[in-house]
């Protein structure tokens, strides 16, 4: 049982030490930059355009719960407007955030009618954080390190606790 453990172990860091060296840090991406998600003279797709969205990258929406919202929907109903049938309601608090998941391109937009004068967005994953991402833009929020020690030691724990050697 004892020799398994250190198997295990042994595995992990010869694996998930070497990924997390060159994964990074996610990144909170503020929605629309520093007037966020309000903002009728921002042009959202404009922003995106300058932003480098990462697999695990954050969406930080702030705004006015009572007079806007946020829908994801599929491309049609973002081309469209139609907030009928969206996919997800991220509405909460208007300090809402989503984690960006999957490597696709992800629609959000305000109801309404706040989507035809502008509010809505398209974010594209450029690369996944597993790729060789260069230096990122001053135009992201908090960028980090690519590589810490807390970090690691974190994930590292974490996967132990999945894998079973550590016991909680």
């Amino acid at each position: 049982m004892e020799n398994y453990r250190r198997l295990r172990l042994a595995v992990v860091m010869v694996v998930v030490l070497p990924i997390m060296a060159v994964t990074g840090d996610p990144v909170l991406h503020k929605v629309g930059g520093p007037k966020g998600w309000i903002d009728h003279d921002v042009n959202y797709t404009e922003w995106s355009a300058h932003e480098q969205f990462l697999l695990g990258d954050w969406l930080l929406f702030n705004f006015d719960k009572r007079y806007f919202n946020v829908l994801e929907v599929n491309k049609t109903s973002y081309e469209n407007c139609r907030d009928e049938g969206f996919v997800k309601n991220l509405t909460r608090g208007g300090r809402d955030v989503v984690q960006l998941t999957e490597a696709r391109t992800y629609y959000y937009l305000s109801s309404g009618g706040y989507c035809f004068h502008g509010m809505k967005v398209a974010v594209t994953l450029q690369r996944g954080h597993l790729e060789a991402a260069p230096a990122p833009s001053p135009s992201q929020s908090s960028a980090s390190p690519a590589f810490s020690v807390f970090n690691v030691l974190h994930c590292l724990a974490l996967y132990m606790v999945i894998l079973g050697i550590i016991y909680i």
